[in-house]
């Protein structure tokens, strides 16, 4: 999970370099068309293209849909906020993924859950400034909105792994992800400057070699045990900051985050005594 945390933030990283140029829809488009030829390998080393058109359509088109718009307010945020502030606000995701189980999926969530989404969304509005100046952030909000999109893909994953193969899941995503992008963002469309080209493959690299980390985290680890590693995503996004561009967060978006986290952390673990609870 660090190695995919470290992938992804390097990711993130090449997302913030070329949103300064290209725009957000743009950038998604390319985060897709990077990423394609290599999950293409990927699929035919698996022997996994058999399977890709025997798929739950419906539920792939929503993912791809969300997708597209997460990826694009994701890079909308990044450009005008710094990597640490963007994942400090992203960091509200697992406590939306909590609250769509229990309306989507039927889950249980016990009070004392509850009260941790609670006392995470707090950390949100922390996050935000409590003077309210943040509030009027359309890059804040932008992080926030997907945030919810990432949760509601995560939750149409879950159902969609029921029946569909993962490597099916990650080719359609990036399929569409990319026909989406390129379609919307094709009349403001900017050529490809000659020096990003090294970006569009470190995008690449870091993006697939994340995925296939995290995969295998989630595979060979307790989710409760695995989740928590993905908050050393702030120490990346810190450190990347300070190397870059000479940036740190300030103390209201580390109280936020710290906030934020330490409810997500209580969330996993609580899950996963309930899980035990329930399956001895």
């Amino acid at each position: 999970m660090l190695v995919a945390v470290a992938m992804f933030s390097l990711m993130d990283t090449a997302m913030k370099l070329l949103s300064a140029h290209y725009p957000p829809m743009q950038v998604t488009a390319l985060r897709a068309l990077s990423s394609l030829p290599l999950v293409c390998l990927y699929l035919l080393y698996r022997g996994a293209f058999k399977n890709v058109l025997k798929v739950r359509w419906p539920l792939h088109l929503l993912r791809g849909a969300l997708g597209v718009l997460m990826i694009t307010l994701f890079a909308y945020g990044l450009k005008r906020m710094s990597l640490a502030e963007t994942y400090a606000l992203f960091f509200v995701a697992p406590l939306i993924i909590t609250v769509l189980s229990v309306f989507i999926l039927k889950e249980k969530v016990d009070v004392a859950r509850w009260c941790a989404i609670a006392v995470g969304l707090l950390g949100v509005l922390v996050a935000l400034r409590p003077d309210g100046s943040g509030f009027f952030s359309l890059a804040g909000l932008a992080v926030l909105g997907s945030a919810a999109c990432y949760a509601i893909s995560a939750v149409t994953g879950r159902i969609l792994s029921r029946t569909d193969a993962s490597e099916s899941m990650v080719f359609w995503l990036m399929v569409m992800m990319a026909i989406g992008g390129v379609a919307l963002s094709a009349h403001e469309w900017v050529g490809i400057r000659r020096e990003d080209w090294w970006l569009l493959a470190g995008l690449s690299l870091s993006g697939f070699l994340g995925q296939l980390a995290i995969t295998e985290a989630f595979r060979f680890g307790k989710a409760s045990s695995v989740a928590p590693f993905e908050y050393s995503a702030l120490a990346w996004g810190m450190a990347l900051d300070w190397m870059l561009w000479r940036a740190l967060p300030d103390e209201y978006t580390l109280i936020g985050a710290a906030i934020i986290i330490g409810s997500g952390i209580y969330l996993v673990r609580r899950e996963a005594v309930h899980a035990e609870s329930e399956h001895p």
